[in-house]
């Protein structure tokens, strides 16, 4: 067979998806012009009976209309398996905590057609920027983990549920400075968008669904964090983080024990060292973290759990295999440089934190010279604190010091307890003015 000239259609191999999830839109707009088409061919539609009344179903389809959501995958399965076209309809954007994630977890083949979400509905129509808020849900599951979510958070949607409302929620701010808005009935003649008190969504009924906006009325400030000033009302977005930050901690936490990392000789940070080191470096989504002289990889990997990018550097081949398995291990991506620092630092992307566990002063000093926003580092030797200490000051850099000394109870014969010291540790960090 000849090959392809460059004037020639090249066909197309990927499989056509046979169920489209249609997303009907919160904010009462019409629904997308794929609709048409889609429910034209459909020989099976899905959906709840408001969604089903919505639209033009076509006299020969058959329809399921949505309650237990296992009876309508199954018959979605039986659709594709014998080749006839399916359409689910779903509330605004269905991959936004929607019914996308249990038919991708039942194996369908999907084309997604979204719409604009309720969450983005609620914002628009209260007038608000959402890129800093969180959006969780209340729906199917605990709704301890939103209400907390609206404690902590300055800017918070929630998609609720019956028994999980704003009412619900409500009485659990109760205490908190919080304003409220609830939006209900989006997109319809019935939509009502009301500002209420925590007291005052506890003491009242609301339409389900509806979804909650929970915005904190005051807001501090610090260096890089926040939008009003400390003691100052915030502003009308409730007092977004200016670095879009919801808060993010591993649900498996921080700070793990040795055993749960591979490492040679105890070649490790210490978890008690550990957790003062990452709250040093201070690693979120949107930083940068060098971890230099990397070892296990501890550090750098537990900064990755906290939503940080991280670089390990790690001359040691050995090490640098290990550093890649306890990443996969915790499910983190790191990316090893696997070369000797501080030759190696020379053309990494530029670091917003460094955490230092091995080199001499050629390497802080190379370090330094990048000037990153935070350095950290451990030394076991004193005769080295005084230089690191020196170096950093030249540089430009505040410095502050501890040295930590843990003892961990050990069991003895008998039953008895006693107190094993680990190895002290002096731990530096270098912080450079901040001028934001």
């Amino acid at each position: 067979m000849a090959p392809l000239t460059p004037s020639e259609p090249v066909a197309r191999t990927e499989p056509v998806a046979s169920v489209t999830v249609v997303g009907l839109d919160a904010a009462g707009a019409p629904p997308h012009p794929a609709l048409a088409s889609v429910l034209a061919a459909a020989g099976l539609v899905v959906g709840a009976a408001r969604h089903l009344a919505a639209v033009p179903v076509p006299a020969g389809a058959d329809t399921v209309t949505l309650g237990p959501l296992a009876p309508a995958v199954r018959r979605l399965a039986e659709a594709v398996a014998a080749g006839v076209p399916a359409v689910v309809l779903a509330s605004g954007d269905p991959g936004l905590f929607g019914i996308v994630r249990r038919l991708r977890a039942a194996g369908l083949p999907l084309r997604v057609v979204p719409a604009v979400s309720s969450v983005a509905a609620a914002f628009a129509r209260a007038g608000l920027p959402w890129d800093g808020a969180a959006v969780v849900t209340a729906h199917g599951r605990d709704p301890r983990a939103a209400l907390n979510a609206c404690r902590a958070l300055p800017l918070v949607a929630v998609l609720t549920a019956p028994g999980a409302g704003a009412a619900e929620l409500g009485a659990g701010l109760v205490g908190w400075s919080r304003r409220l808005l609830v939006a209900e009935h989006l997109g319809t003649d019935a939509e009502r968008i009301r500002a209420v008190t925590p007291e005052q969504a506890a003491a009242e009924s609301w339409a389900d669904p509806h979804v909650l906006l929970s915005l904190a009325e005051h807001a501090s400030t610090g260096c890089g964090v926040g939008t009003a000033g400390a003691g100052q009302s915030a502003p009308a977005t409730g007092g977004m983080r200016v670095d879009n930050q919801p808060a993010a901690a591993p649900a498996g936490g921080w700070a793990l024990p040795e055993t749960r990392y591979a490492h040679r000789d105890s070649m490790i940070t210490k978890s008690e060292v550990r957790a003062l080191v990452v709250a040093r470096l201070r690693p979120r989504l949107g930083r940068l973290i060098w971890d230099v002289g990397a070892g296990s990889g501890s550090v750098g990997i537990e900064c990755a759990l906290l939503g940080a990018a991280v670089l390990a550097v790690e001359q040691d081949r050995g090490a640098g295999a290990t550093i890649q398995a306890n990443a996969a291990a915790h499910a983190v991506n790191v990316r090893l440089v696997a070369a000797r620092a501080p030759e190696a630092l020379a053309g990494l992307p530029e670091p917003d934190a460094v955490f230092v566990g091995g080199g001499g002063v050629d390497v802080l000093a190379a370090v330094a010279a990048r000037r990153p926003e935070r350095v950290v580092l451990t030394l076991a030797a004193l005769d080295r604190v005084a230089p690191a200490v020196g170096l950093l000051r030249a540089a430009g850099y505040t410095v502050e010091g501890v040295q930590l000394s843990a003892a961990r109870l050990a069991d003895l014969p008998g039953g008895s307890i006693r107190l094993a010291a680990t190895n002290p540790v002096v731990v530096l960090t270098g912080e450079r003015p901040c001028t934001t």
